[in-house]
């Protein structure tokens, strides 16, 4: 252990539980400060993640006070609050998680020629995904996996790294101010889940007993088996690393899905385009530009049960089922012919756990223009309902206008009769030019 002082910038990693940067410097050097720089450049794009951001940091401080540390927190840019703090403390190195968007490698790069011209030695550490972006590649040339399944294949077959105890010690060099931690946001959604280290690895662990169900239950749309563990991934509250060496079964459904994260991550990696530009190439984008269509989609009164139900569940939880998901973002682009990125930017407002990747990486898989090897695929909306929630119990929960329909008729209110229809506060399907969806024959 070298008797200097190293900072540990925090971005999306907060937590002290398999934590490589943390980790790695706190065994490397006599003294820690870790940071975090609250950015105005990110300030006020989502009610709910900022709530839940500040919550996350309220318990990171106290997991870091517990082991003798802190929580330093500043205001501004998090490059040039860096640099000044490591003068104040007279650090010598510099600790940051990996990260793909284009702010984050902006960041990046800047922080790197700052610590280059004051001499600080910049060090980038794994942590936000299972296998690093770029550590793949597939065999026949690229710079990375263009297709799921045998991303998939080589993930699961890899050897992953070993995961990280949280550090017994932390020692702050003396005099050093921490900051005030920003008070929790108005707004956003009431029913959203709370942020933090301690109710992610709670979560987890109450969660597990229920794996064995979950590929057989994790579509049922009422039933609500899924983990919930999006959100605190995305803010790196529980490492993916851990969640996955808990779940076990590497080709197992629910570590499926998480390497579907760590996929979306290479490909942004290699596509920092993602959010703004269609990843396929020779995709045909010829959209529909209605703010009224748009607007009733965002605020769940389209007329379809299914779609009002999931995107009223993002509304009140900043969450919403992921089959909700590839039906409410397939409605909007493939019935309704709304930019793919008019999804993105109302996902990425509502969503606790919406990112670049895998946000971006999803809409454009069902709008066509991304991943997907079907690109011209659809979700017949009433088909869908009538699989994943047969009973009607998920629309009739977030669609109260419909709880007196009975059975599989609540995804179909207007095959109902005249006279039980007219008594429903609920709409009409959206009537779309030039469109005859076979649902509503």
């Amino acid at each position: 252990m070298t008797a200097g002082t190293a900072i540990v910038l925090f971005t999306r990693d907060l937590r002290v539980h398999d934590h490589p940067a943390l980790a790695t410097t706190c065994a490397a050097f006599e003294r820690v400060v870790p940071l975090y720089v609250l950015d105005p450049a990110l300030a006020g794009l989502s009610a709910n993640r900022t709530r839940f951001l500040h919550q996350a940091l309220a318990e990171l401080r106290t997991e870091l006070r517990e082991r003798g540390g802190d929580l330093v927190v500043r205001h501004g840019d998090p490059v040039a609050e860096t640099i000044r703090l490591a003068g104040e403390v007279g650090a010598t190195a510099v600790a940051l998680s990996a990260d793909v968007s284009h702010h984050a490698r902006r960041r990046e790069r800047l922080l790197r020629a700052e610590c280059e011209r004051h001499r600080l030695h910049l060090r980038l550490f794994p942590g936000l995904t299972v296998v690093e972006p770029g550590a793949l590649r597939p065999g026949g040339g690229g710079d990375h996996y263009r297709v799921f399944s045998p991303y998939h294949r080589a993930w699961a077959a890899s050897r992953w790294r070993e995961e990280l105890a949280a550090p017994r010690r932390i020692t702050l060099p003396d005099g050093v101010r921490v900051g005030r931690l920003p008070a929790l946001p108005p707004g956003g959604s009431p029913e959203a889940a709370v942020g933090g280290e301690r109710v992610a690895r709670k979560r987890l662990t109450d969660w597990l007993p229920d794996l064995d169900r979950y590929g057989d239950q994790h579509d049922h749309m009422a039933g609500d088996d899924t983990s919930r563990l999006s959100p605190y991934l995305r803010f790196g509250c529980v490492s993916p690393l851990a969640v996955a060496n808990r779940a076990g079964d590497r080709s197992g459904p629910f570590v499926r899905q998480i390497c579907w994260r760590d996929f979306y991550y290479q490909v942004t990696a290699s596509f920092p385009e993602i959010s703004t530009r269609a990843y396929r190439s020779g995709a045909i984008e010829r959209w529909r530009y209605d703010d009224d269509a748009l607007a009733a989609w965002t605020e769940g009164r389209t007329g379809m049960p299914i779609v009002d139900a999931g995107m009223r569940q993002l509304r009140a939880q900043g969450w919403m089922h992921n089959r909700a998901r590839l039906i409410t973002a397939g409605y909007l682009t493939k019935h309704l012919g709304q930019d793919w990125r008019s999804g993105v930017a109302v996902f990425f407002q509502w969503l606790l756990d919406g990112d670049v990747a895998n946000n971006s990486g999803n809409w454009q898989w069902v709008a066509g223009t991304g991943n997907d090897t079907k690109p011209y695929r659809g979700f017949n909306p009433v088909r869908q309902a009538e699989r994943y929630d047969p009973a009607g119990d998920y629309v009739r929960r977030w669609v109260p206008e419909l709880a007196g329909v009975r059975g599989r008729a609540v995804h179909q209110p207007w095959r109902l009769p005249d006279e039980l229809r007219r008594t429903l506060d609920y709409p009409p399907p959206l009537a779309v030019p030039g469109t005859d969806p076979v649902w509503l024959r």
